[in-house]
C-alpha cells in the first residue's frame, strides 16, 4: 500500500552561513533566446535503500536539461562536472538562477561564473516560485520515473534518468512550448 510517514527529507539547500547570497534578476525579465537564462538545483531521489542526490541544469526557456549528474554525497564536485559539460556543449549562459544551496555559493562554483561572465541569480528562501521550472522538471521525473520504479542500485538509477531525460528532451511534447519538445525549442533558439 506504500504508507510511509510523513518527514521532512535530506536537506538539499541548507545554505552556507559564510557563503556569499546573490540577488534574485528575473523579476520582469523577458526571457527569449537559448542561454539567455539557466536555472539548476539539486534534489534528493528515494531508491529502494536510502537516496542520492541528482543536479540537472535546465535552459529557462526550453525546458531543455542540458546537463546532469547523480552523486552519493552533497559535495561541490558533481555540480562542477554537470556546468562544466553544459558550457562545453551549449556555451555559457548570460544568467545562472539557483537557489541558495551550500554547493551552489561555493567559491569553486562562483568563481568559475564569474570568470565565464555569467550573471548568478538566487532565489529567496522557500521562494519555489521563483525556481518553478527545474520543480516542475523534479517532479515529472519522480511522478514518471522514479516513483515506478524503486531502483536499488544507482547503475539503475543513472540508467532509468539517462532513458527517461531522453524521452522528457526529444519526445515528449511541452504545451508551453507550443506542443514541441525542448529539443526542437532550443534548437530553433540556439542560432
Amino acid at each position: 500500500m506504500a504508507i510511509v510517514a510523513i518527514y521532512p527529507g535530506p536537506q538539499t539547500s541548507r545554505r552556507h552561513p559564510k557563503h556569499p547570497v546573490f540577488p534574485y534578476l528575473l523579476r520582469n525579465v523577458s526571457v527569449t533566446h537559448a542561454n539567455q537564462v539557466w536555472c539548476t538545483d539539486v534534489t534528493y531521489l528515494p531508491m529502494s535503500h536510502g537516496f542520492i542526490y541528482l543536479l540537472a541544469i535546465v535552459g529557462w526557456h526550453t525546458r531543455h536539461v542540458l546537463s546532469w549528474r547523480l552523486w552519493t554525497t552533497q559535495d561541490t564536485s558533481f555540480c562542477l562536472e554537470a556546468r562544466e559539460e553544459a558550457v562545453e556543449k551549449h556555451g555559457a549562459p548570460d544568467l545562472l538562477n539557483t537557489d541558495q544551496g551550500s554547493q551552489l555559493t561555493s567559491s569553486p562554483w562562483v568563481s568559475e561564473l564569474n570568470r565565464q561572465e555569467s550573471k548568478i541569480s538566487m532565489d529567496g528562501k522557500g521562494c519555489w516560485t521563483d525556481h518553478v521550472f527545474i520543480e516542475r522538471l523534479w517532479r515529472s521525473l519522480k511522478y514518471e520515473c522514479l516513483y515506478l520504479n524503486a531502483y536499488d542500485t544507482i547503475r539503475e538509477a543513472r540508467q532509468g534518468i539517462a532513458d527517461w531525460i531522453t524521452y522528457y528532451n526529444q519526445e515528449r511534447p511541452h504545451s508551453s512550448l507550443g506542443d514541441q519538445t525542448s529539443k526542437e525549442a532550443y534548437q530553433k533558439l540556439a542560432v
